[in-house]
């Protein structure tokens, strides 16, 4: 009994650690070494890094210092320091699948513009559109991306988005004093959805807004949910909510062809897709016009009520960059004389554009775009496995002191001199960089114009705190008091 009893401890003892030592690095032991091995008789090798623990692999670190610590940026400072900076990538496994995480400027330029070797995988393709831009590939995509480009991206289109956004800004900023102390991301979220379906598709506020308000917000919370496809997961109910955001616009493209009015002066992004012919003379197809129309709504919605709110939290922090803002734009009011401000004014304002773009960088909407490797891919010494996914970590470009000189410090004048190469991808990089980036800093410039000629603020809590899931914003979601000047 007692040959038993210490045959069992010494047989605890042993096998505790043991186990506990392959769980620690099961997922290294699993991915990792088969490949190593492979590799062993050559020159390519692995890069360094952790791998983590079975099935959620280095999620828990990711969340300790994105949710826990709220210090985003040392999620790669603890890597740096313990492996070195390498040639910028290392190894791990996030988002469920092993993976290559890319930090470097040119590392990512690589991966970005390397389309033979690294596609775009969505986690569904279902949400977003398999024939939308940011699915299709090759000649597909260069030829989506070309008429959404035009219908987007052009000067003659940004006029008219220019003009048509302004009444639906103005009358949000005269609710807003109306209000007096407000949550800006959830008035900036209802401002940008009214606008979309204004400049998308002529909706105006009503019954029909409000329901594809609502269907959207679910596509998105599905977006960054697990792709379970099951009763009672927000995956599935994305997909639902999808399905008759789809059917409201189908019909509303039915309308207009039994319409007289088919081609109708007014001008919006469905009719403009509905219209447009590649230089072959074809058309988009229904599926293709639906597709994009939906993953251009989801790229907008999020991401500009999210910079518009950051806008608005950085000027009141930094009054001396609103008192410049407003010397600038003071004097185009008495131009104006009532009038809304054009594409043509705005392109003027040198500073405002300056300001656009230190808000961009610091709000850091993207923390990082994502690819999968078509091949095995040797760079630098290191290879990338076929199929493994590759995340180029964008924020850290935007935040590293190696790149852009304090920069956690709002200062637009830094844009005095154009930043180093591929250290500022807010938009991506390469041949897939967002169609929409002059919409969306044209959106952020009309709203500057109207809020500091018209208004004043403050924070009601100038020290909250930071949250970086899933998106970066404040805590509170920035409250603030706001009057008419």
């Amino acid at each position: 009994m007692e040959i038993s009893a210490s045959l069992f401890v010494a047989l605890l003892v042993g096998i505790v650690p043991l186990v506990g030592w392959i769980m620690w690095w099961w997922n290294d032991l699993w991915y990792a070494l088969p490949i190593s091995l492979r590799l062993s008789h050559q020159k390519a090798k692995l890069p360094p890094g952790y791998m983590g623990l079975p099935f959620v692999g280095e999620m828990p670190i990711f969340i300790w210092y994105f949710k826990f610590l709220r210090r985003p940026d040392d999620y790669i400072n603890s890597k740096r320091h313990k492996y070195g900076d390498g040639e910028g990538l290392y190894k791990t496994h996030l988002f469920g699948s092993p993976a290559i995480i890319a930090f470097t400027p040119s590392a990512n330029k690589y991966v970005l513009q390397t389309e033979s070797k690294f596609c775009v995988e969505w986690p569904s393709k279902e949400l977003v559109g398999a024939t939308s831009l940011v699915a299709v590939e090759g000649a597909s995509h260069a030829r989506v991306r070309n008429l959404l480009i035009r219908a987007i991206n052009r000067p003659e289109a940004l006029r008219h988005i220019t003009l048509m956004v302004q009444p639906v800004l103005t009358a949000a900023l005269n609710i807003w004093t109306q209000k007096g102390r407000i949550t800006l991301h959830n008035e900036t979220k209802k401002v940008t959805f009214t606008n979309i379906g204004k400049y998308f598709a002529s909706f105006e506020p009503g019954p029909v807004l409000d329901s594809l308000d609502e269907l959207f917000k679910d596509v998105v919370n599905g977006i960054r949910a697990y792709p379970l496809n099951f009763p009672g997961t927000k995956h599935r109910r994305a997909l639902q909510s999808r399905k008759k955001a789809i059917a409201i616009l189908r019909e509303e493209m039915e309308r207009r062809r039994k319409s007289d009015d088919c081609t109708n002066a007014k001008y919006d992004i469905l009719e403009g897709l509905m219209q447009m012919k590649d230089e072959h003379g074809k058309q988009l197809s229904d599926t293709e016009v639906l597709d994009n129309i939906v993953s251009l709504v989801l790229a907008g919605y999020t991401s500009t009520s999210l910079t518009i709110t950051w806008a608005v939290y950085y000027l009141a922090k930094y009054p001396h960059v609103l008192k410049k803002l407003r010397d600038e734009h003071m004097p185009m009011v008495e131009k104006l004389n009532g009038k809304f401000i054009t594409y043509d004014d705005i392109q003027e304002c040198t500073y405002t554009r300056k300001v656009v773009e230190e808000i961009i960088r610091l709000a850091n909407v993207s923390t990082c775009a994502f690819r999968t490797a078509r091949e095995d891919v040797e760079y630098k010494g290191y290879k990338i496995p076929k199929g493994w996914k590759v995340i180029c970590w964008i924020r850290y470009l935007h935040e590293n002191p190696e790149h852009f000189e304090d920069p956690m410090c709002f200062n637009p004048s830094r844009w005095d001199e154009p930043p180093k190469p591929g250290t500022y991808l807010v938009f991506g990089g390469g041949p897939r960089v967002c169609a929409g980036n002059m919409l969306a800093r044209l959106q952020v410039s009309v709203l500057l114009h109207h809020l500091v000629t018209g208004y004043s603020w403050k924070l009601v809590n100038p020290k909250v705190g930071i949250m970086y899931l899933p998106y970066p914003i404040p805590v509170d979601g920035v409250q603030i008091d706001i009057n008419k000047i």
